[in-house]
């Protein structure tokens, strides 16, 4: 008796190929969501920027009047604190979108796995069906492979 396990190739290579076709698309959808991601939070930015250039630029155009420098150093901040409260808001959205995403990604693959570790139960009980386990463990599986289920799936 040996470890090795018969697999129906046909239900295997069904099996992974629905991985090939769900996996990618789910990681090419995340990495466009981060892409996004990453836009927004540059938008947001170059505008937080083009705020506190404007800001900068009328505070300049006051300087010689003490107390119209006054009033410009306090709007800009103002802006400054509304361009980097926005950005806040745009980056909160955005990271609130792609966790979503992220979390529905992770269900799909979670749903993945589970089908796959049904499809190695099916297997071991099709192995435990013919002739028993010769290593003596009721489940198919020895030590090393419960530390490791890809090793189970290879042996």
């Amino acid at each position: 008796m040996t470890n090795s396990v018969v697999v129906d190739q046909v239900a295997a290579l069904d099996l992974i190929d629905q991985l090939r076709v769900a996996v990618p698309e789910e990681v090419r959808q995340a990495k466009r969501i981060n892409e996004e991601t990453s836009r927004l939070v540059e938008r947001a930015q170059e505008e937080a920027d083009r705020i506190v250039a404007r800001a900068q630029e009328q505070a300049a155009f006051l300087i010689e009047e003490r107390e119209l420098t006054r009033a410009a150093e306090i709007r800009s901040q103002e802006i400054i604190a509304a361009g980097e409260a926005e950005a806040e808001e745009i980056r909160r959205g955005a990271d609130s979108y792609a966790a979503s995403v992220l979390v529905r990604l992770e269900g799909d693959c979670v749903r993945a796995l589970t089908s796959i570790r049904r499809g190695l139960s099916m297997l071991d009980e099709r192995y435990v069906g013919e002739g028993g386990d010769p290593a003596g463990d009721a489940d198919g599986w020895n030590d090393d492979e419960a530390a490791d289920p890809r090793a189970h799936a290879a042996g």
